[in-house]
């Protein structure tokens, strides 16, 4: 009886052991630039913030509504924003979406300064110092993105940086979708 017990013991363990190896192999085997949002197809948060360059006036939510947007969230020291940088200029260029920039954790004149360097994408630039609006967004890090809608829902999310395919192959047919419905 006790040799049964002793067998049956550890044949549980060695199928909790297994499992717990699955589950890390499979963790291990996902892409962690797409990490899902519980977002997609919520309304984004609601916020309020200064503006970069001009901290007098306010960039929220509503200011977004109307047209389809892309809100990319960014900061001066962020290396993949460099990179992601002019891509972006390239998409605002051609006209094709209204690029508004969440500034995130950052210095603003760090980012005033880098935007003279490096171009200024952005119809808007909130700047989020504090990151309280990252979080609402459930931001992981710069640089995100997020594709909205014309009535502020939130259709795609973007961890890491936009690349040419990114662009092309997900969010370019996106928004030509978006701004093809009434």
């Amino acid at each position: 009886m006790k040799r049964y017990l002793l067998m049956s013991s550890l044949l549980a363990l060695l199928a909790v052991f297994v499992f717990v190896l699955v589950i890390f192999v499979i963790a291990l085997n996902r892409d962690p630039s797409e990490v899902p949002s519980p977002l997609i197809g919520k309304k984004a948060p609601d916020f309020e913030l200064p503006r970069l360059q001009k901290p007098e006036q306010t960039l929220s939510l509503t200011d977004l509504k109307g047209n389809v947007s892309l809100l990319n969230v960014w900061a001066s020291w962020c290396q993949s924003c460099r990179m992601e940088h002019p891509m972006l200029l390239n998409i605002a260029r051609s006209g094709a979406v209204d690029i508004y920039g969440l500034n995130y954790k950052d210095k603003r004149d760090a980012a005033i300064r880098w935007l003279s360097e490096l171009g200024n994408p952005y119809t808007a630039i909130a700047f989020d110092h504090s990151g309280r609006i990252g979080i609402d967004f459930g931001v992981y890090g710069a640089p995100e993105s997020y594709l909205l809608d014309r009535n502020g829902t939130i259709v795609y999310k973007k961890v890491g940086p936009i690349t040419p395919d990114v662009w092309q192959n997900e969010i370019q047919p996106l928004v030509q979708k978006l701004n093809e419905q009434p």
